[in-house]
């Protein structure tokens, strides 16, 4: 679904400096486990979005893959300008729902390998965060898992763009989320943004202007590790 604005020159209309941000520590990969296996009560501060499609709801997953590298880092990726669905965005690799789906791991694990070629074996699925409803109808549940050292990663061409790596403690402070707000047929749609300058495939400096449901799931991992 194209967009009819430019998320990138909304004006910015509040940042979240006030909130502190995931320690360390919890960030670890001993912490995230023991989160994961004990999980606190909590509850996700953003679920749904305004509904912009007429469409039926569709069950999707995405994996939100955590590399332990000298720091932690999160795997996304840069959609193709042409898919049908959120083209050109930054997201976690994932999609629709299966009938021959186990469960909503493995869709995020199915969806990963083929629009990035990474291997289930590679995978050790953590948990789940509990579903985000995007503005074009799917019900997604986020799949936390480590990625073991000696993955591999292969773009497929025709769905991603790119595939890049952000540090997971720049995504776990509220001081680098930004708000937005905009008015979209009627209705009033508020999104965060979380802009990363980062490193390209080609070793050049690039702004990656995380947002939208992506930037929401993220937010939810937030409050689930600071509860």
């Amino acid at each position: 679904m194209a967009l009819s604005f430019d998320p990138q020159k909304l004006p910015v209309i509040g940042v979240d400096d006030h909130l502190p941000p995931v320690a360390a520590a919890e960030l670890l990969q001993g912490a995230l486990r023991r989160r994961f296996a004990v999980p606190p009560p909590w509850t996700p501060e953003i679920t749904t979005e305004p509904r912009f499609t007429e469409r039926a709801p569709a069950r999707a997953s995405v994996l939100i893959a955590l590399a332990p590298r000298r720091e932690m880092t999160v795997l996304l990726t840069q959609r193709t300008d042409h898919l049908t669905d959120h083209p050109g965005q930054i997201s976690f690799p994932g999609g629709r729902v299966e009938p021959t789906d186990a469960d909503a791991a493995a869709t995020a694990l199915r969806e990963a390998h083929e629009e990035i070629g990474l291997e289930a074996a590679f995978v050790d699925v953590l948990g789940a965060l509990p579903t985000y409803t995007t503005g074009t109808g799917f019900i997604v549940t986020p799949v936390v898992a480590f990625v073991r050292p000696g993955f591999n990663v292969k773009a497929d061409p025709f769905e991603v763009a790119e595939v890049f790596e952000a540090p997971l403690a720049f995504l776990m402070n509220p001081a680098n989320h930004r708000r937005h707000a905009i008015e979209v047929a009627g209705v009033r749609r508020e999104f965060l943004s979380i802009p990363w300058d980062g490193v390209d495939e080609r070793g050049e400096p690039r702004r990656y202007f995380i947002w939208g449901a992506t930037a929401s799931m993220l937010r939810n991992l937030y409050r689930f590790l600071v509860a």
